[in-house]
């Protein structure tokens, strides 16, 4: 440990740039510091597919905290689901399961790659805000919708208020998200073109 700490501190000094809360930008043609075991500002994507295996373990190792809390979240309750008694929804919360865990392991190798991708000095461009530190970021589509899928959740599971209804209103579901997308998109562009008058 100590030999690799003796190198660390003799890595001569390199300028960088901010491209992002904690992640150096490294200007063209600048070696990035190195140890025995390679680069130390690296991230390997191949690491971070494998540790993906436990969802959202891969983010945490790039440093997408939040993102790794959250991946991690929506598996276990999808896991949960369907250990209840969800009879005809279990094919629809099983795909789902699927889809999102592989997607899970792209996420964490593709963010990998873009973190590499910045402190080799790339085009310096600002990382997502979940990069910085765990902390949550308030929204209040998402936390309405967080309490109204636990309290639906809980009156099954304590009270056994059956699910049979989910089978024909699920649909409202993306609905609802849609209009919520559509929504943030007007405003979005509402307060763009109100920034550039």
């Amino acid at each position: 440990m100590n030999g690799l700490q003796d190198e660390m501190n003799a890595a001569p000094a390199r300028p960088t740039a901010a491209a992002g809360p904690h992640v150096p930008a490294v200007p063209a043609g600048a070696a990035p510091a190195t140890s025995r075991w390679g680069s130390i500002d690296r991230k390997s994507p191949f690491l971070a597919c494998f540790l993906s295996v436990m969802p959202g373990l891969g983010q945490v190792y790039v440093g997408y905290y939040r993102r790794g809390f959250v991946h991690a979240i929506v598996v276990a309750s999808m896991i949960t689901l369907l250990a209840t008694d969800i009879d005809s929804l279990a094919p629809l919360v099983a795909i789902f399961l699927a889809f999102f865990w592989m997607y899970n392991i792209i996420d964490a190798g593709r963010r990998a790659a873009y973190y590499n991708h910045v402190v080799a000095g790339g085009e310096t461009f600002d990382m997502p805000a979940d990069f910085a530190t765990p902390g949550m970021q308030g929204s209040i589509f998402g936390g309405l919708l967080l309490i109204a899928a636990g309290v639906i959740f809980l009156s099954h599971t304590v009270w056994g208020v059956p699910l049979d209804w989910m089978e024909d209103w699920w649909p409202v579901a993306p609905i609802l998200f849609g209009v919520y997308l559509v929504f943030k998109a007007i405003l979005d562009r509402t307060k763009a073109g109100a920034a550039t008058s």
